[in-house]
């Protein structure tokens, strides 16, 4: 009896897939979403509990490194693989359970080289990212196959779920206090560049580290006590994370001392980098005709899928779902006699959901002084407000939008704004959100670091589009 066959193909009859956006990638990313909840694979939010890793987008070779730590710290039995196009998004899923289903290619992949440090060579980051051999992923390792459709119920920040936590919350379908628990937001940033070349790592240098991981150096705090300091990135390839963003925090304790952000602008291989959140708007400015129901449509989805990141972090991961199902109708053009009912009830739960305030409150906050000098407009700056305040503009500027989706009248880029803000290639809406970050970050606590980031959600795939504009002056 083969056992090891038998095994691999109850894997890969529903295999956990964990997905790696690149920058570019959103377009390919929302297909990817949609067809792995159609086929009922559970999405996974680190490598332990990942069967096949999933690289989503354009290649970036600067992020070759990243996806490698990704690979080497999934468990055997495993399988990757690439997709570019949306048009590839079956073909591709089918190919990697076929080759995690497969004995041959299971054991040809444990048959390969072992180099330094005990990772198997073979895979396109690794041939190409020898240096990273000593470093191992942050991320926490958790039980595979536990989870569901939204992240399989995983806690962020390396605890385990209660069971039951990936269902509907209770108190009235909204999230109690439990199924948040400590948060976790903040969970850690083991997928990012190799920390050891940031600059700002004062004392380590080049040296290696125990383990790969970093030691705390010591201190001064605001308060004037000598505490330890330890340097923590997060990004690029996080899950319901800004692709291609990373973000490089100082520690002392658990509040944020220093936080910086690395440049965001995406570097492909030669492949067309697209924005996809705001191509209406990028095409009506190169003078295409665009309905504004089109653009209408892509904004509202935009703010739908920034909720379902937020929630995804803040730990509801059945509204999560909702929301992004609500997003990919908008996208393949439902009518709205169908997204309103929905959207009421959604919007209902979770508006008026007094743990999510909870939650949120007090965080991140933008008053529209701080919006203004930054350079950011949009819902940000007139949310005028905290975390909370921000997703209730989004709630409150989807409603606006509904009755709006079959507009038939052409776009005018200065009437109608982007998703983040006012379209204007020169400085997109993102870049204004990306510079407040730092500030947002500095004296909160690290559980609340990815809340603050989803609370934002800049979209870096917009400073490609003004890549060019730049390069022409």
């Amino acid at each position: 009896m083969d056992v090891t066959g038998l095994v691999l193909r109850a894997i890969a009859g529903r295999p956990c897939v964990l997905v790696a956006t690149m920058p570019g990638g959103a377009a390919v990313r929302l297909a990817v979403e949609r067809s792995l909840r159609l086929r009922d694979w559970p999405q996974t939010s680190t490598p332990a509990q990942s069967d096949l890793l999933l690289v989503v987008g354009p290649d970036c070779p600067n992020l070759h490194a990243a996806v490698g730590r990704l690979w080497r710290d999934l468990p055997a039995p495993r399988a990757r693989a690439d997709v570019r196009t949306v048009d590839e998004v079956e073909a591709v899923l089918d190919a990697g359970r076929a080759r995690l289903g497969s004995p041959t290619a299971q054991r040809e992949q444990a048959a390969m080289p072992v180099r330094a440090g005990g990772q198997r060579s073979g895979t396109q980051g690794e041939r190409e990212h020898d240096e990273d051999a000593g470093e191992v992923s942050g991320h926490a390792r958790h039980d595979r196959h536990g989870g569901g459709e939204a992240g399989g119920g995983h806690r962020e920040g390396g605890q385990a779920d209660d069971e039951g936590h990936g269902d509907a919350p209770s108190d009235g379908d909204r999230p109690t206090e439990a199924d948040h628990g400590d948060s976790g937001h903040a969970r850690d940033g083991g997928d990012t560049d190799d920390h050891d070349e940031h600059h700002g790592h004062g004392g380590h240098g080049g040296m290696e580290m125990p383990g790969g991981l970093p030691m705390a150096e010591q201190g001064e705090d605001r308060d004037g006590l000598t505490l330890d300091r330890l340097h923590v990135p997060l990004g690029p390839l996080l899950t319901d994370w800004p692709a291609g963003l990373t973000v490089r925090l100082m520690l002392q304790g658990d509040v944020v001392q220093q936080a910086d952000v690395d440049d965001p602008a995406p570097r492909t291989s030669g492949e067309v980098m697209e924005a996809f959140w705001v191509q209406p708007w990028v095409r009506a400015s190169a003078g295409e005709p665009v309905p504004v129901g089109e653009a209408v449509r892509r904004r509202a989805a935009a703010r739908l899928d920034s909720l379902g990141r937020l929630l995804a972090v803040a730990g509801w991961p059945a509204e999560a779902v909702s929301a992004r199902r609500l997003r990919d109708d908008l996208l393949t053009g439902a009518p709205r006699s169908a997204l309103a009912p929905r959207f009421e009830r959604f919007d209902r739960r979770v508006g008026r959901s007094r743990t999510l305030a909870w939650l949120t409150r007090g965080i991140g906050v933008v008053t529209a002084r701080d919006a203004h000098e930054a350079g950011v407009s949009g819902p940000t700056a007139r949310a005028d407000g905290d975390v909370t305040d921000r997703y209730r503009q989004w709630l409150t500027e989807i409603r606006g939008d509904l009755p709006r989706l079959d507009e038939p009248s052409l776009l005018r880029v200065a009437d109608e704004e982007s998703p983040r803000g006012p379209w204007n290639a020169a400085r997109p809406p993102s870049a204004g959100l990306i510079t407040l970050l730092p500030r947002l970050l500095v004296g909160a606590e690290f559980a609340s670091a990815r809340l603050i980031v989803a609370g934002l959600d800049p979209d870096p795939d917009e400073l490609a589009v003004r890549a060019p504009e730049v390069a022409r002056e």
